[in-house]
């Protein structure tokens, strides 16, 4: 075990900080264990380890969070050789061998967690899992006098060493989010209140770190953040400044002296992200206040630039957002890890790759979700071929190690008590891992080497092991939701004051008319103009208008939508525009509001539908020569190995699926992933698997429910021979063999867990459960046993239920739609219907049918305003007719009751339907008072 080497503690500390260590060097001398409590921020943990070090004290630390369990704590039991045996954790280690044990964030621990303490706490004494007995070391001395050590160690009794202390760090609750504290364990500890360092400490500290900056500008930078820590900020919703921060941040504002202080201000607190109009109106009064008011935009003059390493091969059209944006976010940097917050689709991972190609990085991206727990972000138990258990270091881990660029895509979807395990890495670049791994910052690791005269080798296998000084973190953040509660389910608010101090934060803007019509221009060049200007009218005006209904429609014409659209616009200059609005918003399913103010925005644009309607259009569906042509467009026919996983599908063609399959097959070619979203029973999955028969594509097939978990999405755990084995799911098939995958009920899982598909999609890459990866590059999979290279044929089709009322499931295209290209399935209209029920019932007169067409499309008429909640679909008639075509001799009364039998029970509702079916000649429910004769 190693002691906390020279890196904490100052030449002279400030008093305030002075004054705490003398308090806990009184409490140390007492036999009391200790609680720092006060502001989120690393100053009572640096208080706690500068002790350690003047002291040298070796430590045990362990941050808490909800996932934190007795086993992490006490003793966890390992499997070796198909022995089990336990193996002493943080707690224990640090009892019996003297230790410190730090307990960073006790408001993150589940409750009846930390109560297993208590009397480790009290009397030094705790029953252990393997049978042996801590005791205290007065008892145990006195034991010691009346028997030997070896019969105290036949008793399975531990003596607990005299040295043994605990502290604790955490937060105030409730004036910050957590459990408050047991009053059993509360009345355990000796409390100290440690706050931000006074005024002038801090203002000394930071006079010494920005040689190059006015004195004056520091005090009023230092002023400004007191301010909004104070106590009168607070009461008017304000979260606490980072003042933390102003160290790093003041190393960036020495190195850059020209950069304006209200700039520095939003990358420590980016209050207009995180605000509402009169916070934000408060803190530019102090900023006012405090002539910190001084941003200005210098005019710049831009040119279409190559970049990167692998300019020969690849390009990008740096505009000026994001070559500003990188600049920035390259000066930061150099202080302290970043996070980019921007809405869905503006860029955010093109400016994580511009930034890492820039500096020559290797990105790790790690996709966040909302049932992380703190083992997926740092490691996995596993078993091994024998039986043993083992830990796997996470991508995380890996990244530190390796100095790569960590890429945190989603920390607005991570449960905060989960991200803060991560605050150590942050602010100090050291982790403590399951296993009993440390990562240590590479200096601290030197001067330990340099100190115990260690090699490497020697300290790795002491389990230490430096973090590369050039490892970064870079997290992605969509932008909080203003005025939401901080306790609200979904974490809406989930920048507040503990995660203020871990970033430097830049934002990105949606681009402005003219940068995103370059950005268009750029990279779809054969894009009619007058199409890009129309598309980006729309979607500006959308933005820019007062209703709340129209600027809900802009974000579904992201830029990586309208990217999309004019993809195809230049592969197939007469595609209707407003077809291809229609579809990225889905239009077909919006609510009558909406749907008419995208209506207004098609007229203000200049977007007419000039294309013929379907029914006009005569499509065919012709496979010759190798070649399937759908409507206008051709794709060659797939030959493939396994051609037991192509469907084959009972299917009848009418006009309308093939004008889906048309507009699918062109989006296929462009190399799109496709989303069919739809209401029930309107063939969302015939039309899929005839699509596949057509191309003789091979399939694989993953139903989407409630309890889908990110595990269960990539591998297939199984047990063989007594051994945990993972077993590759239909998405792992579909990555490493080129078959479609198709994702149905995608709205059914929780939108926390389909998300991790996005980094599938966008970057062709996904790390699975059992710690394999998904690359897209082959050459980066060569001497690497855990990576599945992604085949370039793969291909992924979602299906999903229409967001809304009576459908039960998820807003998936709410959360996922603009990486996908949308497809609405609707019932077919009247005439495709007929034809098609025809195919199905041959021996059913044609007036029945009639009949029953009729009926559904006044039912579904009703269903689409509002009248009645139930869509029924062509599943429906469809079921009907099959049993009229068996047993022609039933009544159609009867018959259609299979499928209304559903609505007797509910008064107004059946009324209804009857009423319907009564007006088509069909006596569902009928009574002498439905009789209407006419009058003489």
């Amino acid at each position: 075990m190693y002691f906390f080497v020279a890196h904490v503690v100052l030449d002279s500390p400030p008093q305030a900080v002075a004054h705490h260590l003398r308090w806990i060097l009184q409490k140390d001398l007492l036999g009391q264990d200790m609680f720092l409590i006060g502001p989120p921020g690393p100053l009572r943990r640096s208080i706690a380890m500068q002790y350690l070090e003047l002291t040298r004290r070796e430590v045990e630390y362990v941050a808490l969070s909800r996932d934190t369990t007795e086993s992490d704590l006490k003793q966890r039991r390992e499997i070796r050789s198909g022995t089990a045996f336990y193996i002493d954790q943080c707690a224990v280690r640090a009892a019996t061998q003297g230790r410190v044990l730090v307990l960073d964030g006790l408001e993150k621990a589940e409750r009846n967690v930390l109560p297993v303490l208590n009397n480790l706490l009290e009397n030094r004494e705790m029953q252990l899992e393997d049978g042996r007995f801590l005791m205290s070391a007065t008892r145990y001395d006195k034991l010691l006098q009346e028997h030997t050590k070896e019969v105290l160690d036949s008793w399975k009794i531990v003596r607990v060493s005299e040295d043994f202390r605990v502290i604790a760090l955490g937060l105030p609750v409730p004036k910050y989010k957590g459990n408050p504290l047991d009053p059993p364990l509360r009345s355990r500890f000796q409390a100290r209140h440690i706050s931000y360092l006074p005024f002038k400490d801090q203002l000394e500290l930071l006079y010494k770190v920005g040689t190059n900056v006015a004195s004056e500008r520091i005090s009023q930078l230092l002023a400004a953040a007191t301010t909004l820590c104070s106590q009168e900020s607070s009461s008017i919703g304000l979260p606490d400044f980072p003042v933390d921060n102003l160290l790093p941040a003041l190393q960036v504002l020495n190195t850059f002296p020209v950069m304006s202080s209200q700039q520095l201000v939003q990358r420590l607190y980016p209050y207009s992200n995180m605000l509402n109009k009169e916070g934000c109106t408060a803190v530019e009064g102090v900023l006012s206040r405090f002539e910190l008011m001084d941003g200005h935009h210098i005019p710049q003059k831009g040119k279409n630039v190559y970049g990167g390493v692998n300019a020969l091969q690849r390009y990008y059209i740096f505009w000026r957002m994001i070559a500003t944006i990188s600049s920035e976010m390259i000066q930061s940097h150099m202080g302290k890890d970043m996070c980019v917050i921007g809405p869905k689709g503006c860029g955010k991972s093109v400016v994580a790759r511009e930034f890492a190609e820039l500096l020559g990085y290797s990105i790790e991206p790690v996709m966040l979700y909302q049932d992380m727990t703190a083992r997926d972000l740092l490691q996995q138990r596993y078993t091994l071929p024998n039986g043993d258990t083992a830990w796997r270091p996470s991508p995380l881990v890996n990244a530190a190690i390796e100095g790569k660029l960590l890429l945190l895509d989603g920390i607005h979807r991570v449960n905060q008590g989960t991200l803060a395990v991560l605050s150590r890495l942050l602010h100090d670049r050291e982790l403590d891992l399951f296993d009993g791994t440390r990562l240590m910052r590479w200096d601290r690791y030197q001067t330990l080497k340099e100190q115990l005269q260690f090699t490497d080798q020697q300290l790795q296998e002491r389990s230490i092991l430096p973090i590369h000084p050039s490892f970064r973190v870079l997290a992605l953040a969509e932008p909080p939701v203003v005025g939401a509660s901080t306790n609200s389910k979904n974490s809406q608010q989930w920048l507040n004051a503990e995660l203020l101090p871990m970033f430097l934060y830049h934002s990105v803007t949606p681009l402005a008319k003219a940068e995103e019509m370059d950005l268009i221009l750029g990279l779809t060049p054969n894009v009619p103009t007058e199409a890009a200007e129309k598309l980006l009218h729309l979607k500006h005006s959308l933005q820019t208008a007062n209703d709340p209904t129209a600027q809900s429609l802009a974000s579904s014409l992201s830029t990586r939508q309208l990217l999309r659209i004019c993809h195809r616009l230049s592969h197939y200059p007469n595609e209707s525009i407003t077809h291809a609005v229609n579809k990225a918003c889905l239009s077909r399913f919006l609510p009558r509001l909406a749907r008419a103010a995208l209506d207004r925005g098609l007229d203000r644009s200049s977007i007419h539908d000039t294309v013929e309607s379907d029914e006009s259009v005569d499509l065919s569906c012709i496979v010759k020569d190798g070649v399937l042509t759908v409507g206008s467009v051709s794709a060659p026919v797939y030959n493939p190995s396994l051609k037991i996983k192509v469907p084959d599908v009972l299917f009848f063609n009418n006009p309308q699926h093939l004008k889906v399959m048309e507009d699918m097959l062109k989006d296929f070619l462009l190399g799109e992933h496709l989303l069919l979203v739809g209401n029930q029973g309107v063939g969302k999955n015939k039309i899929v698997d005839r699509f596949l028969q057509l191309l003789n594509r091979p399939r694989e097939y993953l139903q989407l429910h409630r309890d889908t978990t990110v595990q269960t999405l990539t591998v297939q755990p199984s047990v063989q021979n007594g051994i945990i084995t993972y077993e590759d799911s239909p998405l792992v098939k579909a990555a490493k063999f080129g078959h479609i995958l198709v994702v149905d009920e995608a709205d059914k899982a929780p939108t926390n867990v389909t998300c991790i598909l996005k980094t599938l999609v966008e970057s062709k890459e996904m790390i699975l459960a059992d710690g394999r990866r998904i690359i897209s590059d082959p050459s980066e999979a060569e001497g690497r046993t855990n990576t599945i290279v992604l085949h370039p044929d793969f291909r992924m089709i979602v299906l999903a239920n229409r967001p809304g009322f009576p459908f039960l499931g998820n807003d998936f295209f709410g959360a996922m739609g603009d990486i996908f290209s949308c497809h609405s399935v609707d019932n077919p209209k009247p005439t495709a219907e007929l034809s098609m029920l025809k195919q199905y019932g041959p021996d059913v007169p044609e007036a029945t049918l009639r009949k029953l067409v009729a009926v559904f499309g006044e039912l579904r008429s009703m269903a689409d305003q509002g009248t009645i909640t139930y869509p029924y679909s062509v599943r429906e008639v469809v079921s009907i007719v099959k049993h009229l075509q068996k047993f022609p001799h039933e009544g159609l009364a009867n018959v259609v009751s299979n499928v209304f039998d559903f609505d007797s029970y509910n008064k107004d509702m059946r009324e209804v339907v009857y009423e319907v079916l009564h007006k088509h000649g069909i006596p569902v429910g009928a009574k002498p008072t439905s009789v209407k004769l006419a009058k003489e």
